[in-house]
C-alpha cells in the first residue's frame, strides 16, 4: 500500500490558501469602509445636536435678558422682525440685549446668511425663533443648504 492519494491531493490544492486570503481581504475592507462610514454619520449628528442645543441656550439667552428687563417687554423694545445681522445700537438696553443676542447667535451657530433671530411678545406672551443652517445635519443628500428653526413661547 503505498500513499499516492496524499501526493496527488496536495497537487490539487494549490493556491487555495492565496484566494482565502483575498476574499478575507475583500471582506475586511469592506468592514472597514462601514466602519468609517458609520463614523463619519456619527461626526455629522453629532455637530447638527450641537447646533440645535445652542439654538435652545441661546432662545433662553434672549428670554431671561427679557425677563431681567420688564420694562423694555411692556413697551414692546425686545419685538423684532428676523434679523440676520446684529442690529445698530439704540441707547437702550432692549436695543443692547437683542445686538448681543444676535451677535452670540453668529458666534455659536456660524455666520451665515441663514443666522438669524425673531423676537415678537404680544402682552407677556412671548416667541423667540432661531433660524440657521443645518446643512451638515442633512443626511449627505446634497440639498444644499437646509435652513433650520427653533420657536420657543413662553409668557413673561
Amino acid at each position: 500500500m503505498k500513499m499516492q492519494s496524499s501526493n496527488r491531493s496536495a497537487s490539487t490544492q494549490r493556491g487555495a490558501s492565496l484566494i482565502e486570503v483575498m476574499v478575507s481581504v475583500l471582506i475586511m475592507g469592506v468592514g472597514l469602509l462601514g466602519i468609517a462610514a458609520m463614523q463619519a454619520t456619527a461626526l455629522r449628528n453629532s455637530q447638527s445636536s450641537l447646533e440645535r442645543s445652542q439654538a435652545v441656550i441661546q432662545s433662553y439667552t434672549i428670554l431671561e435678558a427679557m425677563r431681567a428687563n420688564p420694562a423694555g417687554v411692556a413697551a414692546a423694545q425686545y419685538n423684532m422682525v428676523q434679523t440676520c445681522n446684529p442690529p445698530a445700537a439704540n441707547g437702550t438696553l432692549a436695543g443692547q440685549d437683542l445686538r448681543d443676542w444676535i451677535a452670540s447667535l453668529e458666534q455659536s451657530l456660524g455666520n451665515t446668511p441663514n443666522t438669524c433671530g425673531t423676537v415678537a411678545c404680544v402682552a407677556t406672551n412671548c416667541v423667540v425663533t432661531v433660524q440657521w443652517d443645518d446643512s451638515r445635519g442633512a443626511d449627505g443628500a446634497g440639498a444644499g443648504s437646509t435652513t433650520y428653526r427653533i420657536a420657543t413661547r413662553t409668557q413673561l
